[in-house]
């Protein structure tokens, strides 16, 4: 073996020194870059979990809004059949009412009829 002397040791241990210092920095340099990556995931997932959030706020306020636009026109249709039956009521109780009418009428004109029979009867 040749013989080595100490400035050429010294040489070396500082080419040693300066290349594990290079690979130190190239190492804290590639974790920075991949902690910035994994940030930028996380962040972008953040993102994304509030949108999602959102869009199922958003989802189900538009659920609950026809939710109550269909409440509303269930309410209108009962109300509506209620009208149409107190209607339908109402024009029955008239029409009885007629009818009742009618069979005074023809009461009172019968007995009429047979006031004047009776009369022109007793006359005769």
């Amino acid at each position: 073996m040749l013989p080595v002397d100490g400035r050429q040791l010294e040489n070396v241990k500082g080419g040693m020194l300066k290349l594990k210092k290079k690979e130190a920095a190239d190492c804290q340099l590639w974790h920075n870059v991949e902690g910035k990556e994994e940030r930028k995931k996380q962040k972008n997932k953040e993102i994304a979990d509030c949108q999602t959030w959102h869009n199922v706020g958003r989802r189900e306020e538009q659920r609950n809004s026809r939710l109550a636009i269909m409440a509303q026109r269930g309410q209108e249709r009962r109300a509506e059949g209620t009208n149409e039956q107190r209607n339908s009521r109402l024009s029955a109780m008239l029409q009885y009412a007629r009818e009742r009418r009618l069979n005074v009428i023809e009461g009172q004109n019968h007995h009429q009829i047979q006031t004047f029979y009776t009369a022109r009867t007793v006359l005769n």
